[in-house]
């Protein structure tokens, strides 16, 4: 192993360089730009292996790699906030052909208003468009995160484009100590691509053409029954990872001191630091509060939020995006997962870090100290509330 300083945007390079990528194809956005500079810097020195394709949009980075995937190419690419949505036509066609196309995206809020801050709307706004979706807290998890997601992809159980995402500065940006792995030890874990329905130059074939009603439902079944065996294969995967590198990021939902709790507060990316500090404060101050970590959002984890709601009668779930519902997209899908479950506790929605807003402990204290309250459930928006308080006494 190297330990170097890196950034999560680097972090997602070297993780696309290791993982022999044979094609890549982007265009650049802030705050994704810098994952690809420096891909491009690895194929120019001949330190790549790669085809990197350059494009005029993010649609046609898509289109590129769907096509490289499909004659059996390891592919890569990166975008964030507009440029996920401009390639929204091609997600679906990505993982309708079954594609395993591994993809960072840096969450950036979505415009009007411009924004280059983190917010989650641009990936939750493409959750239903067949990828797996994987949010990472730190840089180390974004390079062992990108690892996982080709052999979560190229497996045979599953087959289905991964996004891996980071939230925009907090990661994209920011340095910290990664253990960089050997070639060796990533060729280990990561064999080459087996092709599988791909298209064979010189030979008659076709993929993704026109069919019928009457086959047409028998795919998309497909598509969900590959999504359905998404988190045990994930598991397989998590734990190959940690015998060859010797760590493992827990999993769909990893938890801390949730064992007792009487409230447990669910996040997703950078939030969870905070919220995971937060919690041992608490602690100290003898309040019974857990923290469980939603790292896997598509396919949603059902019975990894219904076994941990069989342990507290309260939980709150902080979203960093709205999506014109009753609650956020990620209280949402616990409160749709805890709908048949034999204990249904109380469940709490807070938006927060909205746009690139700080979530700070002081917001995270104030969402426990509501659940510890039983207060009636509703959905808070911090970062509003916190802003009105602004206007009104600054």
């Amino acid at each position: 192993m190297t330990w170097k300083v890196l950034s999560g945007n680097y972090a997602q390079s070297y993780a696309a360089l290791l993982a022999r990528a044979q094609v890549v194809s982007a265009y650049p956005i802030t705050p994704q730009t810098s994952i690809v500079e420096k891909i491009a810097e690895f194929v120019s020195s001949g330190e790549m292996d790669a085809e990197f394709v350059k494009v005029e949009s993010e649609h046609s980075a898509m289109q590129v790699v769907i096509s490289a995937a499909a004659l059996g190419a390891r592919t890569y690419t990166a975008t964030s906030s507009q440029g996920l949505l401009l390639m929204h036509e091609l997600l679906h066609w990505a993982s309708g052909m079954r594609a395993p196309i591994v993809m960072g995206v840096i969450n950036r809020a979505v415009a009007p208003p411009w924004n280059i801050g983190a917010d989650h709307t641009d990936t939750m706004s493409q959750r239903d468009t067949g990828w797996i979706q994987l949010y990472a807290e730190s840089n180390q998890e974004v390079l062992d995160t990108v690892l996982e997601a080709y052999r979560l992809a190229e497996h045979p159980e599953v087959r289905l484009p991964v996004m891996v995402t980071e939230d925009a500065f907090y990661l994209s940006h920011t340095v910290e100590p990664v253990d960089v792995p050997s070639r060796a030890d990533v060729d280990r874990f990561l064999p080459p691509r087996e092709p599988h329905a791909v298209l064979v130059p010189g030979e008659a074939t076709r993929l993704g053409s026109f069919t019928g009603p009457d086959h047409y439902v028998g795919f998309r079944h497909q598509v969900g029954e590959a999504m359905e065996r998404v988190s045990k294969t994930l598991a397989g995967v998590e734990e190959e990872f940690r015998e060859v590198f010797g760590r493992s990021h827990g999993g769909a939902l990893p938890t801390y001191r949730t064992d007792d709790a009487e409230a447990i507060l669910v996040t997703m990316g950078t939030s969870t630091t905070t919220a995971r500090s937060v919690v041992d404060e608490l602690r100290s101050e003898g309040h019974h509060v857990g923290l469980a970590k939603l790292r896997l959002f598509r396919p949603f984890p059902d019975e990894e939020v219904r076994a941990l709601a069989r342990q507290v009668d309260r939980i709150g779930v902080v979203d960093r995006s709205y999506t014109f519902g009753r609650m956020g997209p990620a209280a949402t899908e616990v409160s749709a997962a805890l709908y048949t479950a034999p204990h249904r506790p109380e469940l709490t929605s807070f938006l927060a870090g909205i746009g690139g807003r700080d979530v700070t402990p002081e917001e995270v204290r104030r969402m426990f100290e509501t659940l510890l309250s039983a207060a009636p459930p509703r959905t808070h928006w911090e970062d509003l509330e916190e802003a009105e308080e602004m206007r009104v006494h600054g």
